[in-house]
C-alpha cells in the first residue's frame, strides 16, 4: 500500500457540528451500567453529564435519529492522499480521553475539531490516530480525544513505527478495588442508541462471519463501565474529579459477560493515578488502563 503521508498526517478535517441533550446524557449513563440518579435523573439536585459522554459524539454527530454507521465512519478515511480502506478490516485499538472543561449538563450545540495525528507501520497492520477537540459556542475547549484504529493487512508500507508511550503498569500486588458488573444480553443494543450504530454490535451473523461468537459489545462501552467503577471507588462518584482515561482494547466482550475491573492506586499528589485492567473471567479485555483524577476531596 502506498500513499502520500505528507498530505495525510496533520490533515485537518472540516469542523463538525455535534449536539446532545439531557435525554441522551441519561441514555448513555444507562448504557454503561450507571444507576446513580445523579447521572440518570434530570431533576436530581446534583444532575451532571457523566464525564466520558463525549466519546460517542464523533459517530453520533448532530443526529437525533439513527444514522448510517458506514457514512459516519467513512468520513475519517475520505481524505486527500489516503488509500481506499476496507472498513471491515478496521479494529479500534486504543483510546485516550481527557476532560479540559466539564460538559454542560444542559447539552447544546458544539463543534468537533479533528485532525489526523499520525499514520504508523506496525508490521502487518497500519495504525491511524485521530485527535479531536470538542469546543463550545464560545470556543472553549471541553474534551480532548485521541483514537487509534488498526487497519488489518495494510502494514508494510514503509511508514514510521508507532511511538512507544510511557506505560504505567499495575503493581505486583492485590488490587485496591475490584468492580464486577454483570452486563445484560441487550447491553450493546442499549449502548448503540447513544450513536454508534455499527451492525457488528447488533447482528450476530456479522460477528460470526468474522470469527466471533456473535454480536460484540462496543469497546467504548467497556471503557465506560471502567470509568464508572473508578469514579465510584476513588472519587466518591464526583464527576468534577475526573481528569483523563485511556488504554488498549485487547479482546472482545460479549453482551451478557461478567465484566471485572481491577484497579490499583499507583500515585497521588496533584492528581490521583489509577492503573486498571478489565477482565472477563481471566481473559484480559482492556489493558494498559490509566485513569487520572484531580486530588481535591478525592477518596484516598
Amino acid at each position: 500500500m502506498s500513499f502520500d503521508q505528507s498530505k495525510v498526517v496533520g490533515y485537518q478535517y472540516p469542523d463538525e457540528t455535534v449536539t446532545f441533550n439531557q435525554r441522551e446524557l441519561i441514555l448513555y449513563a444507562l448504557g454503561i451500567g450507571v444507576h446513580d440518579l445523579k447521572y440518570t435523573y434530570e431533576l436530581d439536585k446534583n444532575f451532571a453529564a457523566f464525564p466520558t459522554y463525549a466519546l460517542v459524539l464523533p459517530l453520533k454527530g448532530s443526529y437525533l435519529d439513527i444514522n448510517s454507521y458506514a457514512a459516519q465512519s467513512s468520513k475519517t478515511w475520505n481524505i486527500p492522499g489516503m488509500p481506499k480502506i476496507n472498513l471491515n478490516k478496521l479494529v479500534h485499538g486504543e483510546q485516550y480521553y481527557e476532560v479540559l472543561n466539564p460538559l454542560p449538563k444542559t447539552g447544546g450545540k458544539f463543534t468537533l475539531k479533528t485532525k489526523l495525528a499520525g499514520v504508523y507501520d506496525v508490521g502487518k497492520s497500519m495504525v491511524v490516530a485521530t485527535e479531536s477537540t470538542l469546543v463550545d459556542g464560545k470556543g472553549l475547549p471541553l474534551i480532548k480525544m485521541v483514537s487509534s484504529a488498526f487497519v488489518i493487512g495494510a502494514g508494510g508500507f514503509g511508514g514510521p513505527p508507532k511511538p512507544k508511550a510511557q506505560e504505567i503498569k499495575p503493581p505486583a500486588r492485590q488490587p485496591d478495588a475490584v468492580q464486577v458488573d454483570q452486563t445484560h444480553p441487550e447491553q450493546a443494543l442499549l449502548y448503540r442508541l447513544s450513536g454508534d450504530y455499527n451492525p457488528l454490535h447488533a447482528d450476530p451473523s456479522i460477528g460470526k462471519r468474522i470469527g466471533m461468537k456473535g454480536a460484540i459489545l462496543h469497546g467504548l462501552c467497556t471503557l465506560g463501565f471502567a470509568s464508572a467503577a473508578i469514579l465510584k471507588h476513588f472519587a466518591g462518584n464526583d464527576d468534577k474529579l475526573f481528569k483523563s482515561i485511556g488504554g488498549k482494547f485487547s479482546s472482545p466482550v460479549y453482551p451478557g459477560d461478567k465484566l471485572e475491573t481491577r484497579m490499583w492506586k499507583v500515585s497521588s499528589g496533584k492528581e490521583v493515578v489509577i492503573a486498571f485492567t478489565c477482565f472477563v473471567g481471566e481473559k484480559v479485555v482492556f489493558t494498559g488502563g490509566v485513569c487520572k483524577l484531580h486530588s481535591t476531596d478525592a477518596k484516598l
